[in-house]
């Protein structure tokens, strides 16, 4: 689904790399996790995958179901399918949350919203995430603790369905019981929707004990060192990021 093909990308208008020959492949129903110390380019690589205007390209491909979107806005890689669910989401003010779903959902459909299934589904999934109904007349985030942002964040992707969803952090800033509402969630979809692939970016193996990884990759200045299953996850939580070196030194890719 996601071909990322020896990608060198810096920082707009600088020298600034921060990704150096980065290649990731991930197939339909997969899911990844990119872990790694501060600094190492996981969230930078959320950003380059959804096309953001503070990063260059200078070298390689990103192909989206064998077809490069390199050159394809934001918004068009989202209508593609493409979904980030991103560390600290925004506060936009004077859209509210049914408002934003709805145009949205009507721009990747390409047809007029049905407006009672939109909202018996909506208010299904605002109870599944149990967020309080009169959140969805709210503006989009604002006054939102740390928790009903990232569970607004699920809610939009269980509403606009797509093909490869990025959380970024999800675990950012969510208590035990609230991460686990969103892995439910987000399993259940998953169940649901069997071709669809996750990249999960943590620094911690906390999140994958919930969405269970297929492969796990460490990243470390811009390239992956060392890539594996869960166990290497759990390597990392006993061992710290301190020994990342000796791991892409003494452990072989697989």
């Amino acid at each position: 689904m996601l071909d990322i093909r020896n990608l060198d990308c810096k920082v707009k208008d600088t020298d600034k790399m921060i990704l150096s020959s980065f290649s990731l492949s991930i197939g339909k129903g997969e899911v990844h996790a990119i872990m790694g110390p501060n600094g190492a380019g996981k969230s930078t690589l959320s950003k380059i995958i959804m096309g953001h205007y503070k990063y260059e390209v200078t070298n390689g491909d990103i192909l989206f179901n064998n077809e490069s979107i390199l050159n394809l806005d934001v918004s068009e890689r989202a209508k593609k399918g493409i979904f980030l669910a991103m560390q600290d989401p925004t506060v936009i003010n004077g859209v509210s949350n049914s408002e934003f779903l709805k145009e949205a959902l009507g721009e990747i459909s390409g047809e007029k919203v049905n407006l009672y299934s939109f909202i018996k589904e909506i208010e299904k999934s605002m109870e599944e995430l149990s967020l309080n109904s009169n959140m969805l007349h709210r503006s989009i985030n604002e006054g939102f603790s740390g928790g009903e942002k990232k569970k607004n964040e699920v809610l939009q992707l269980k509403i606009l369905k797509p093909k490869l969803i990025i959380l970024d952090e999800l675990d950012s800033g969510l208590d035990v019981d609230s991460l686990k509402v969103c892995a439910d969630n987000i399993n259940t979809y998953l169940q649901q929707n069997e071709d669809t692939s996750v990249l999960i970016i943590t620094h911690y193996p906390r999140i994958l004990e919930y969405i269970k990884p297929t492969y796990v990759h460490i990243l470390n200045e811009g390239k992956i060192i060392k890539t594996g299953d869960f166990s290497l996850a759990k390597k990392i939580e006993n061992s710290g990021y301190s020994s990342i070196n000796e791991i892409g030194k003494n452990d072989s890719n697989e």
